[in-house]
């Protein structure tokens, strides 16, 4: 007999719950993008100036990496065809740990196919039922989530706060602790107090893990990381630091790895259940990640553009803070969060900087917290001068405008 159809089922509350999304101006929309040179993107066929990519050096369309890329291609064809524990560990993924590990100074590296499984694994394979984690209030979704599939009780401190951080260690009863922590928060673009951080660790025995995504490439000699930038890789890396950085950013590729001591890396590798059973990275992504990290080093030339954008961003806004009522996020790295408030006043400046053919999207809640929909600009090597004296007229424009709240728009 056919089932009757159901008229009160839950599927029926999708089209209500979107219509909900769009009254609080918190629907997503995707574009479609390609890349036109330099910092020029084609957004649904316009070409705009874009301050949204977190391709910090400018080197994903670097013609050294696309070369590397098709060679592998060429060498390893173009899947790895199974998980990296079968057969899809290549040479050329065995090669790019051992000189991953060797960039940022720590003994192992493990390579993953993306660094939102990284820290989705590897939180749930250090840590479970009983354990305690200590998680900053600012850290990215995959910190988060992964904390939640640890099953472990999560203490989640105020952001940055040392000594909320140091009073959970105290009163912790568990035996294994974790502490997580971004390197370079991703939203706001400040550094976490690293030094800080281990030192506690020490103290309470503690494990310390740092998400770098947007620190490696940029931060420290040569680009190696904020580990590297505080003087604790190499000979003075500590084993109680497992350090994770992503390669879609700075690196100009994809994926992701996590490194440090060998035992702990060998743990990861035997019980992260996002590497066991995913297909592996293709070998061809691990051959211009090789290329990518000799140009990372020999890089200095790019950061040191980016540090001259990065400053003459935030002294060119300057004047037009106290007028707007907006505030410019204290951030020495390249994202710099021009925070606006609300939702619709964000959207609006994000229409207002589209219709003079700059690509800015508005990051609103839960992204961020409420009350603090922001503009999250992107700094890369590939902006020059022009590009920025352009951004700096066009938000000036803005902020002299009347307010005018935009009818359809979606940000991120």
């Amino acid at each position: 007999m056919t089932p009757m159809p159901t008229t009160d089922s839950w599927l029926d509350e999708i089209p209500q719950r979107l219509q909900a999304l769009d009254e609080a101006h918190l629907r997503r929309r995707r574009r479609a993008t390609e890349p036109a040179g330099g910092a020029l993107l084609n957004v649904d066929g316009r070409e705009m100036l874009a301050f949204c990519s977190n391709d910090y050096l400018g080197l994903a369309s670097h013609p050294d990496l696309v070369d590397a890329l098709c060679k592998g291609a060429r060498r390893y064809g173009a899947g790895a065809g199974a998980s990296p524990l079968v057969s899809g560990h290549s040479t050329a993924n065995e090669a790019l740990e051992r000189e991953l590990a060797a960039f940022v100074g720590l003994p192992r590296a493990l390579y993953f196919y993306a660094g939102y499984a990284t820290n989705i694994g590897i939180v749930p394979a250090l840590v479970g039922d009983g354990d305690a984690i200590f998680s900053d209030a600012l850290n990215h979704a995959c910190l988060i989530d992964g904390a939640r599939l640890s099953r472990a009780r999560i203490h989640r401190f105020a952001h940055a706060d040392l000594t909320e951080l140091e009073q959970q260690l105290t009163n912790s009863p568990a035996r294994r602790k974790l502490v997580i922590s971004d390197a370079v928060f991703s939203m706001d673009g400040d550094v976490a107090d690293i030094p800080a951080l281990l030192a506690l660790c020490e103290r309470h025995d503690a494990l310390l893990l740092l998400d770098d995504a947007h620190g490696f490439g940029v931060c420290g000699p040569q680009g190696r990381g904020s580990l590297a930038a505080v003087g604790m890789s190499g000979a003075s890396a500590s084993r109680r630091v497992l350090y994770m950085a992503t390669l879609g950013k700075a690196a100009g590729v994809a994926g992701a790895f996590v490194a440090g001591p060998d035992d702990l890396v060998e743990w990861l590798l035997q019980k992260t259940r996002s590497y066991i059973f995913a297909t592996a990275a293709p070998a061809l992504l691990a051959c211009a990640l090789r290329c990518s990290l000799r140009l990372i080093e020999d890089g200095d030339g790019r950061r040191a553009q980016l540090q001259h954008r990065i400053a003459q961003l935030r002294e060119g806004l300057q004047p037009l803070l106290a007028r707007s009522g907006w505030r410019l996020g204290h951030s020495d790295t390249p994202i710099q969060p021009l925070l606006i408030g609300g939702n619709v006043e964000a959207l609006a400046v994000m229409e207002g900087l589209r219709d003079q053919g700059i690509w800015v999207p508005a990051i609103r809640p839960p992204t961020v917290p409420e009350g603090t929909a922001r503009l999250r600009i992107a700094l890369s090597a590939a902006h020059t001068e022009a590009d920025i004296h352009r951004l700096v007229l066009a938000l000036d424009r803005i902020a002299c405008a009347p307010a005018i709240p935009p009818t359809v728009s979606h940000g991120a």
